[in-house]
Protein backbone atom coordinates (compact mmCIF):
# COMPACT_ATOMS: atom_id res chain seq x y z
CA UNK A 1 0.00 0.00 0.00
CA UNK A 2 1.30 3.51 -1.13
CA UNK A 3 2.04 5.95 1.88
CA UNK A 4 -0.09 9.37 0.81
CA UNK A 5 0.16 11.40 4.09
CA UNK A 6 0.04 14.93 2.81
CA UNK A 7 2.90 17.57 4.61
CA UNK A 8 2.33 20.91 5.22
CA UNK A 9 4.67 22.74 3.40
CA UNK A 10 5.10 25.29 5.70
CA UNK A 11 5.23 23.38 8.76
CA UNK A 12 6.52 20.34 7.76
CA UNK A 13 3.82 18.05 10.16
CA UNK A 14 1.47 15.88 8.21
CA UNK A 15 -2.29 17.16 7.85
CA UNK A 16 -4.17 14.27 9.19
CA UNK A 17 -7.76 13.88 6.57
CA UNK A 18 -10.08 15.09 9.65
CA UNK A 19 -7.77 17.86 10.28
CA UNK A 20 -8.50 21.81 9.64
CA UNK A 21 -6.66 22.49 6.43
CA UNK A 22 -6.88 25.08 3.19
CA UNK A 23 -4.99 26.00 -0.10
CA UNK A 24 -3.01 29.02 0.06
CA UNK A 25 -2.72 31.18 -3.08
CA UNK A 26 1.16 31.77 -3.42
CA UNK A 27 -0.15 35.12 -5.30
CA UNK A 28 -3.48 36.22 -3.49
CA UNK A 29 -6.16 36.34 -5.87
CA UNK A 30 -7.37 40.09 -5.77
CA UNK A 31 -3.21 40.59 -7.11
CA UNK A 32 -3.20 38.18 -10.08
CA UNK A 33 -3.22 35.13 -8.66
CA UNK A 34 -6.92 33.54 -9.48
CA UNK A 35 -5.68 30.65 -11.16
CA UNK A 36 -2.14 30.21 -9.86
CA UNK A 37 0.13 27.94 -7.79
CA UNK A 38 -1.82 26.86 -3.98
CA UNK A 39 -0.59 24.97 -1.60
CA UNK A 40 -2.62 22.70 0.84
CA UNK A 41 -1.67 24.21 4.29
CA UNK A 42 -2.96 23.30 8.13
CA UNK A 43 -5.72 25.87 8.40
CA UNK A 44 -3.81 27.48 11.80
CA UNK A 45 -0.78 27.83 9.83
CA UNK A 46 -2.76 29.81 6.70
CA UNK A 47 -4.31 31.63 9.27
CA UNK A 48 -0.69 32.91 10.29
CA UNK A 49 0.10 33.78 7.07
CA UNK A 50 -2.59 35.82 6.52
CA UNK A 51 -2.54 37.53 10.27
CA UNK A 52 1.25 38.59 9.62
CA UNK A 53 1.51 39.65 6.06
CA UNK A 54 -0.34 41.95 3.92
CA UNK A 55 -1.56 40.86 0.16
CA UNK A 56 1.25 43.08 -0.85
CA UNK A 57 3.92 42.04 1.24
CA UNK A 58 2.60 38.20 -0.11
CA UNK A 59 3.00 39.11 -3.65
CA UNK A 60 6.11 41.55 -3.46
CA UNK A 61 8.40 39.03 -1.11
CA UNK A 62 6.69 36.35 0.13
CA UNK A 63 4.99 34.50 -2.75
CA UNK A 64 7.30 31.81 -2.33
CA UNK A 65 6.77 28.37 0.57
CA UNK A 66 10.51 29.22 1.29
CA UNK A 67 10.32 33.05 1.74
CA UNK A 68 7.14 32.06 4.18
CA UNK A 69 9.78 29.79 6.33
CA UNK A 70 12.35 32.71 6.07
CA UNK A 71 10.08 35.59 7.86
CA UNK A 72 11.03 35.69 11.24
CA UNK A 73 7.51 35.83 12.79
CA UNK A 74 6.34 33.29 10.69
CA UNK A 75 10.01 31.26 12.06
CA UNK A 76 8.70 31.58 15.47
CA UNK A 77 5.32 29.97 14.70
CA UNK A 78 6.76 27.11 12.63
CA UNK A 79 9.10 26.36 16.02
CA UNK A 80 6.29 26.79 18.40
CA UNK A 81 3.87 24.99 16.18
CA UNK A 82 6.06 21.65 15.71
CA UNK A 83 5.62 20.71 18.85
CA UNK A 84 1.59 20.60 18.66
CA UNK A 85 -0.04 17.45 17.46
CA UNK A 86 -0.66 17.40 13.54
CA UNK A 87 -4.63 17.93 13.79
CA UNK A 88 -4.31 20.52 16.45
CA UNK A 89 -5.79 24.16 15.58
CA UNK A 90 -6.06 27.13 17.92
CA UNK A 91 -7.57 30.22 17.63
CA UNK A 92 -5.63 32.79 15.62
CA UNK A 93 -4.88 36.11 17.88
CA UNK A 94 -5.76 38.89 15.61
CA UNK A 95 -3.54 40.73 13.22
CA UNK A 96 -0.34 40.20 14.21
CA UNK A 97 1.26 42.98 11.61
CA UNK A 98 2.91 46.33 12.98
CA UNK A 99 0.85 49.26 12.40
CA UNK A 100 1.79 51.83 10.24
CA UNK A 101 1.83 55.12 11.07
Amino acid sequence: MENTETICPLCHRVIPPHARQSRHHLIPQLRGGKGGETVLLHQICHNEIHSVLTETELVRAFNTIDALRAHPQLARFIKWIAKRDPAFHGRTVGNHRKRRR
